[in-house]
């Protein structure tokens, strides 16, 4: 099989053309495949294909196998691939996800993609389709939003913000992040019983109002460099606290994104670069 490994500001996935390669059980592979010891070495496996309503189809698999609706920094390496790799010649593409439909806007000199901008459409507050659970949050059963609840974790009481942007997220504020044992919460988070569906879990620090530090745990894949979602909802999260403006920088462990939650048309608009880092063939 060939394959080709690309990374977003450090997300790194494997990539694979479906319309060339034939993968029966992809989650299998993303298991095999993601092992930095025994297999390629990645956050999981991402299978490009023909799409049926937008110009290509994204499959995204975590590095434990479990299949995620959406991921900012792959949808991003999917426009630079297909555009490079001749696979189409458009600068604005759809790209059908787990989540819907998104927007791609491609900003190409010399035939080299430089950036991708995305549209990753509206960010979802209601709990019940974050999903998040109202009663284990402290909320009342009306509450129609999960803003700075309490979540009681061991022996802790973490404030927590939860957005939907494709996939579920659980934004914490604190001031301390790059010192905070994440390996230890993050994992305590995420199958936490107030996420049904486990939780990506972003623990971010306020700079300045245009500008965040974050790290993040992802459901599946544990700590990685940068999470373009989760970029989004911690924007999200923090305009919904007061904290910053609308448009700010993240910066993640892998590098920098710039996120919009436009005001006119609520979605959000994420921006950054995406890199090929190799190809190969495994058996």
């Amino acid at each position: 099989m060939k394959f080709t490994k690309m990374q977003g500001i450090g997300n790194d996935y494997i990539y694979v053309d479906g319309s060339r390669e034939q993968v029966k059980d992809p989650a299998a592979l993303s298991r095999r495949i993601s092992d930095r010891h025994f297999g390629i070495g990645s956050d999981g496996l991402v299978m490009i294909l023909p799409g049926d309503q937008g110009d290509f189809r994204m499959r995204m698999f975590n590095a434990d196998g479990s299949e995620a609706e959406m991921c900012g920094n792959a949808s991003r390496c999917v426009a630079k691939y297909v555009y490079e790799r001749g696979l189409t010649r458009k600068t604005d593409l759809i790209l059908e996800t787990g989540a819907g439909l998104k927007g791609l806007h491609l900003n190409v000199t010399g035939g080299h993609v430089e950036s991708v901008r995305v549209d990753m459409g509206a960010p979802e507050l209601n709990p019940e389709r974050i999903p998040a659970d109202r009663g284990l949050l402290g909320l009342s059963a009306g509450a129609d939003r999960v803003i700075g609840a309490p979540l009681q974790v061991a022996d802790r009481i973490f404030p927590v913000t939860c957005v939907s942007t494709g996939n579920p997220h659980c934004v914490i504020f604190q001031e301390e992040v790059d010192r905070f044992p994440l390996e230890i919460w993050g994992p305590q988070v995420e199958n936490h019983p107030a996420f049904p569906r486990r939780v990506n879990t972003e623990f971010a620090r306020i700079l300045d109002r245009q500008h965040i530090r974050m790290r993040v745990w992802e459901r599946g894949s544990g700590e990685t460099l940068a999470c373009g979602t989760g970029a989004c909802a911690t924007l999200t999260a923090a305009v919904l606290n007061g904290l910053t403006d609308r448009k700010a920088v993240l910066q993640l462990n892998g590098g920098n994104l710039e996120i919009e939650w436009d005001e006119k048309t609520g979605h959000l608009m994420m921006t950054g670069p995406a890199e090929f880092v190799f190809d190969g063939e495994i058996d």
